[in-house]
């Protein structure tokens, strides 16, 4: 099959906007501290972050100057290393989008040094718990302790699942028909997370740090359409399964006072994504850092008995 330059034009742009707009990946900023959500309180805010995968922008960078070299010298173009790279692009980008996000949350202390919470993130349902094993259990209302500068621990679970597809908008109905891309994944992550109080029992705010590992369970496959290696159709390529881990360190600042609260956070992480499988038997590997900076506004609610 040979694509002409008009087409390969649509296609380069379609990834462009594949790279611009599509998201598959479950909320990893860290903007939570030590101290759950005391029992019978609620927490509720949204945040909003950019993920900046180091590994991912190399390959849409690659794939796109490599695709400009090839229309440079030709006016056709048959399936070759530019179809290859446009697969691994957006491979990437389902594994780790370059991309702003935001979210959503609800969080409740169900009992002493738990809480359990809720989180949308327009695409990606999160659902989560924390455990506290450092620190008292009070509130502002009713402090453990008024002793400003307490350490306080908590170790969580938080599980998201998402599935995408690359969307239907201009020029991407090319990148559809070419390679069929579909993904869905499931996401766990294990955040460890120490903060120091700003004022008896945060009520000015914390200052936290941590580490996180993340498990992501990714299922994806290729259906092709009308592409070609010479006179013969590329075949399909099943839905596979892979998993691979995260490892990552955090900071952020909760800072206000009482009631609302601002929170910066930065979280890094570093991963080796693995080998996949491509189309026509190719393979390719992947791995790199992710920085991803955030701002959030958080409201606290106190229980009834406090607010007697």
């Amino acid at each position: 099959m040979i694509f002409s330059r008009r087409q390969l034009v649509g296609l380069l742009a379609g990834t462009a906007g594949l790279l611009a707009t599509a998201s598959c990946t479950a909320p990893r900023a860290i903007v939570s501290t030590g101290k759950v959500t005391p029992r019978g309180e609620f927490r509720v805010g949204g945040n909003l972050a950019f993920n900046v995968p180091t590994e991912t922008i190399d390959k849409a960078g690659s794939t796109l100057k490599s695709a400009a070299r090839d229309l440079a010298r030709k006016d056709t173009v048959r399936y070759n290393q530019t179809i290859e790279k446009l697969q691994v692009a957006a491979l990437a980008y389902a594994l780790d989008p370059v991309r702003p996000s935001s979210d959503l949350y609800l969080r409740y202390g169900v009992i002493d040094r738990l809480d359990v919470g809720y989180k949308y993130a327009f695409g990606s349902h999160v659902f989560d718990a924390m455990y506290q094993f450092l620190g008292p259990v009070g509130t502002v209302e009713n402090p453990g302790t008024r002793q400003p500068g307490v350490t306080y621990a908590s170790i969580g679970l938080q599980y998201a699942t998402q599935r995408t597809k690359l969307p239907s908008i201009p020029f991407l109905d090319d990148v559809n028909t070419l390679l069929g891309f579909r993904a869905s994944r499931h996401d766990l992550l294990v955040p460890l997370v120490f903060s120091q109080s700003l004022g008896a029992e945060e009520e000015i705010g914390a200052i936290s740090y941590g580490l996180v590992y993340a498990h992501t369970f990714l299922r994806y496959g290729l259906t092709p359409g009308s592409l070609f290696n010479g006179t013969v159709k590329v075949s399909e390529l099943p839905t596979v399964r892979h998993g691979f881990g995260s490892y990552g360190a955090f900071f952020n600042a909760k800072l206000g006072y009482c009631y609302v609260y601002v929170i910066p956070a930065l979280s890094v992480y570093y991963q080796n994504y693995g080998e996949y499988q491509l189309l026509n038997n190719k393979t390719a590997k992947l791995s790199g850092m992710t920085f991803i900076p955030s701002l959030g506004l958080q409201f606290r609610i106190p229980g009834s008995s406090a607010r007697r």
